[in-house]
């Protein structure tokens, strides 16, 4: 055979089998099957939390009932050593800590032991900040341990959402990693064979993507990868301090806009190669996929920079990557968010995703509220 001959024909057939490989990527709705993931996935925001107190029994509970494929929490750690769910720093906006602990009101809830956190009232907060969605079964509610929503997400014999977890503000807790590593193994949730879960399809906490981890700190995330290499993990973006570099370094304060939604609305990555890298170092690190935050139509309190644009969600699918939005609780939202390409939405009102999506729950939130003793 003639040395051209087969110089062109290996030319040809390189070409080919690349354009092949151009042709034919994995598809975000694969990538997520294959992680054990739902796709899109509906990630209810520390529980069914527009309908219930955040974090407690009763907004996971009817998140769970709900249909919800994960039951999303903060992770933090008590003075002796117990994980807990609780978003904020402090323990003022949720709890009665100013009434029971007045000269430790303002300290880090991590300086309380796991007995004086239990002292706490963490429901009657939402009642007087939501009287038309005020309850009695509200007042009173505990801080809840991570024993507590494992439990719960076990709950339901119809129905056994996963966990998403954050680790939250980890420099706070040094070793936070390998106690949850830990804890999730003493309860069976890192390994689907022999499961203290069961072997019923009913939902994806039965699935090798039932546990979710997140962290917006890249050293937290090369440290979950570290103590649990085959468990998904997502790296959040946000645009400001310790996160992607904005475009413009006028603060809140110098802005002179009327709200923190309205100067966020502005706020962009300095350019596309600073987004990039973001989404490049979560790859590096472990991630399968990326947790951006959004622009919301009525820049209410959970509305931040558009990290969501269809092609910075292209610009993350073509390397292979997830996008689960936070936080998103309108349909005109979804529909805005789904349209620009992601795979799953974290939610305060998990029930009108399920709707959005037309995965119909089975019974209404007051009458789950009800049946769970709310």
């Amino acid at each position: 055979m003639p040395a051209t001959f087969t110089k062109s024909a290996l030319l040809l057939a390189l070409m080919l089998g690349l354009g092949h490989a151009q042709a034919s990527p994995i598809s975000p709705a694969e990538l997520a099957t294959n992680k054990g993931i739902p796709h899109p996935a509906v990630i209810a925001h520390r529980g069914a939390s527009f309908d219930a107190p955040e974090s407690t029994a009763a907004a996971y509970k009817v998140a769970r009932d709900l249909g919800a494929d994960y039951l999303e929490l903060d992770l933090q750690r008590s003075k002796d050593g117990v994980l807990f769910a609780l978003h904020d720093d402090n323990l003022q906006r949720t709890t009665d800590v100013a009434t029971k602990f007045p000269e430790r009101k303002d300290s880090p809830a991590n300086e309380f032991t796991w007995a004086e956190l239990q002292t706490l009232d963490a429901g009657s907060w939402f009642n007087a900040a939501y009287p038309d969605r005020a309850r009695p079964g509200f007042v009173g509610l505990k801080i809840l341990k991570l024993d507590d929503i494992i439990k719960i997400a076990e709950g339901n014999p119809q129905h056994k959402p996963g966990l998403y977890i954050e680790t939250k503000e980890p420099k706070q807790f040094p070793g936070i990693e390998a106690d949850l590593k830990n804890k999730l193994l003493d309860k069976g949730w890192l390994s689907s064979a022999g499961s203290k879960l069961g072997k019923s399809n009913t939902g994806v906490g039965q699935g090798k993507g039932r546990v979710v981890l997140q962290t917006f700190e890249k050293e937290s995330l090369k440290n979950l990868q570290e103590e649990m290499p085959n468990t998904p993990k997502i790296l959040l973006l946000w645009v400001g301090e310790d996160g992607i570099e904005p475009k413009s370094k006028v603060t809140l304060a110098e802005s002179g806009e009327p709200t923190k939604a309205a100067y966020y609305a502005k706020q962009e990555p300095k350019d596309n190669a600073e987004f990039e890298k973001w989404v490049d170092e979560a790859k590096r690190l472990g991630a399968i996929g990326t947790g951006p935050s959004a622009l919301l139509t009525d820049l209410g309190d959970q509305s931040y920079s558009d990290l969501v644009q269809p092609w910075m969600n292209q610009m993350t699918h073509d390397k292979g990557l997830l996008v689960h939005v936070y936080t998103v609780d309108e349909p005109v939202d979804f529909k805005k968010v789904m349209d620009a390409g992601v795979d799953g939405i974290f939610t305060n009102r998990a029930g009108e995703l399920l709707k959005y999506y037309k995965r119909w729950p089975s019974s209404n939130v007051s009458d789950l509220l009800q049946d769970n003793g709310y």
